[in-house]
């Protein structure tokens, strides 16, 4: 097959003999793919710095019969502060434990792949609270992934006034009077109700350029947290790397 040239992110790596690798890549048009990298441990290989794990490049491959092999790769990003900081190195492998979850082979991932290194950067680049670049991420994913909450009206009556409880039940605002009949909804100030109505509707390049603090962090934290969970059916927990 011919070889082609493919933008993507380095999601894992995996040593594989004496000094190939298997990689995982993400690109806007193949989706997720399987990678070799022959010779790439070794330590004068011209593919040392661009199969890393958070490297975003530009590779050079062919497909064999059941994974892509790469024959050169020029590096466009790496994210070097993760690398240095092991809080935010925790937060952004916690996301691309996400990311290899719900993106396929084959998959149009151009949203999921910007959405991505714009919260990679964000992490490496900015001393932006780390639980709150996590929720505005799961958030903005699931709203990719088609599972957005109905934030223009309450999800039962159609009110659009006085929206200030979520509920969990119906994806979505209630307002206070269908809120009484609702054991799962959660109580949100006006600042978390703008928080999730920005995070939904604002564009990409600006999705980070809010600040939360106090309750209304932990509203949008717990909120965000469980409806992630439920709509993905999985519990995800940051671990820690060692």
């Amino acid at each position: 097959m011919a070889n082609v040239k493919i933008k993507g992110i380095v999601l894992s790596e995996n040593n594989v003999g004496d000094f190939d690798k298997m990689l995982t890549v993400l690109s806007p048009e193949f989706g997720k793919i399987s990678c070799v990298a022959k010779g790439a441990r070794r330590p004068k290989s011209t593919l040392l710095a661009s199969t890393q794990m958070f490297c975003f490049g530009e590779y050079l491959m062919f497909k064999g019969t059941s994974t892509y092999h790469i024959n050169s790769a020029e590096t466009i990003e790496v994210f070097y502060n993760l690398r240095t900081d092991l809080e935010k190195l925790k937060y952004a492998v916690h996301i691309l434990k996400i990311i290899q979850d719900v993106t396929e082979e084959n998959q149009n991932c151009y949203k999921i792949l910007q959405l991505l290194l714009n919260t990679l950067y964000t992490i490496s680049e900015t001393n932006k609270n780390l639980d709150l670049i996590l929720s505005i991420f799961k958030l903005r994913l699931l709203c990719i992934l088609g599972f957005s909450p109905r934030i223009k009206e309450c999800t039962s009556c159609k009110e659009k006034e006085n929206l200030k409880y979520f509920s969990l039940k119906n994806n979505g605002f209630k307002c206070e009077a269908c809120s009484k009949v609702d054991k799962s909804v959660i109580t949100m100030s006006k600042s978390t109700v703008n928080a999730i109505k920005y995070t939904i509707t604002a564009p990409a390049k600006k999705l980070y350029s809010f600040e939360l603090k106090d309750e209304s962090l932990e509203e949008f934290k717990l909120i965000i947290k469980l409806y992630f969970n439920e709509k993905l059916e999985k519990e995800y927990k940051i671990e820690e790397l060692f």
